[in-house]
């Protein structure tokens, strides 16, 4: 679980937006564009969110909670590695369908390697993904 957790600190993301944006399929640049949009709205997203509600980890609240790995930031609330694999993963699968039977196991993994880790509360990660499945969709709908 340490390794898919950390595969979804961005490393993974940016070189899936990189192999899109040099593909040349059709539409590769746009859905590069889009998902670097997203991102970057995301990262304002969950970073102000972790600022205005200060939820503490697990791990702090409860002593009998242990971080099996380091958290990047402090707060947990929401899940910003959800958020963004939910949203990388809802534009790259609208453009190409063919990556969601690698794409859908691997943000589910991320989501799980969360709670796992004792880095975040089941609700945390269920409002990051819907936090990025909303912010996708309404990115799609107003690039259309």
């Amino acid at each position: 679980m340490r390794i898919v957790s950390r595969l979804g600190d961005g490393v993974a993301w940016y070189a899936l937006i990189a192999m899109i944006a040099i593909s040349g399929a059709d539409q590769s640049q746009r859905a590069a564009v889009l998902m670097l949009a997203v991102g970057a709205v995301s990262l304002v997203l969950y970073k102000g969110l972790k600022k205005a509600t200060s939820r503490k980890r697990p791990y702090v609240r409860d002593g009998q909670v242990v971080a099996l790995t380091a958290a990047l930031d402090e707060f947990s609330f929401p899940s910003g590695h959800t958020l963004h694999a939910v949203a990388f993963t809802t534009v790259a699968c609208a453009y190409f369908p063919m990556l969601a039977w690698l794409l859908v196991p691997f943000t589910a993994l991320i989501a799980l390697s969360r709670v796992v880790l004792g880095l975040h509360y089941p609700s945390d990660v269920l409002a990051g993904a819907g936090l990025g499945a909303s912010l996708a969709t309404t990115t799609l709908l107003c690039a259309a």
